[in-house]
């Protein structure tokens, strides 16, 4: 599963860009209303931009890796805006690297029951929980986010989907989606590697390295993908190949374990 940590926190930005300008719209039309009317919008934008900053301030301290202060801004945001989601994802993202999974996982399914409709939020909790070894309850988050049409992330979505099908056992749906993400988006590195798995579960080890090696083409090399490369390898009989990539993983992950995945 593509890591929650590296998309759900872009995501955060990117909304909270969105919604600053959303709330810029608004806030500077001209509009005619009495004296008390106007203090109370004045209020509720100072509300809105104090939201804004606790979040800001989260994501700085949790990019420095300080997380206890990064949950405290982002509770702060939370009191202030109890019915937006993008609080509660925060502090998922915090909780998850805190080592705390249950916490980040009930904080991304209140983020999405918040908003039942957006996609992102959908596909973070799908995310989560395919993340948690729940791939076939994921998948019904991930047909919730796909169903959004201004969803922007769908190639992310479909990806997801194939690779949480893939550990799921549904390997029809899991080629299907596969295929869908990297029509969209053909150097996805999640929807490589899981045509690679893909691939080699199906006995396909000629296709099962051409995924492999786009993929390594596509984004640094893991363990994993390391492992595949070595695996499939030695299922084609080239040795050599295969003790190249070996070695890679020796210099490049001298604490990961060198014995191959099984398909």
């Amino acid at each position: 599963m593509r890591s929650p940590d590296r998309w759900i926190v872009l995501l955060v930005l990117v909304a909270l860009t969105a919604a600053c300008g959303r709330d810029n719209l608004k806030i500077g039309r001209p509009r005619v209303v009495a004296p008390d009317y106007s203090v109370k919008q004045d209020k509720t934008a100072h509300k809105r931009m104090r939201y804004q900053e606790f979040l800001r301030l989260s994501g700085d301290r949790f990019g420095r890796g300080q997380l206890d202060e990064a949950l405290q801004f982002a509770r702060s945001a939370q009191k202030l805006e109890p019915a937006s989601p993008d609080a509660y994802t925060m502090q998922a993202v915090i909780e998850g690297h805190r080592g705390q999974a249950e916490a980040a996982g009930a904080l991304y399914r209140k983020a999405a029951e918040l908003a039942p409709q957006q996609g992102d939020v959908l596909n973070n909790y799908g995310a989560w929980l395919c993340s948690n070894g729940h791939p076939a309850e994921a998948l019904v988050w991930f047909d919730r986010a796909l169903a959004d049409p201004n969803y922007g992330g769908r190639a992310d979505a479909l990806a997801n989907a194939g690779g949480c099908a893939l550990a799921a056992g549904q390997r029809e749906r899991a080629e299907e989606n596969l295929r869908q993400a990297l029509a969209l988006a053909p150097t996805n590195a999640y929807a490589l590697e899981s045509m690679t798995r893909n691939e080699v579960l199906n006995g396909r080890y000629f296709e099962a390295r051409a995924f492999y090696q786009r993929r390594l083409a596509a984004a640094p090399a893991t363990v994993s993908v390391l492992q595949l490369a070595i695996q499939i390898e030695e299922r084609l009989g080239d040795r050599m190949a295969a003790g190249r990539f070996q070695q890679r993983l020796r210099e490049e992950f001298p604490s990961a374990a060198t014995s191959n995945p099984q398909g």
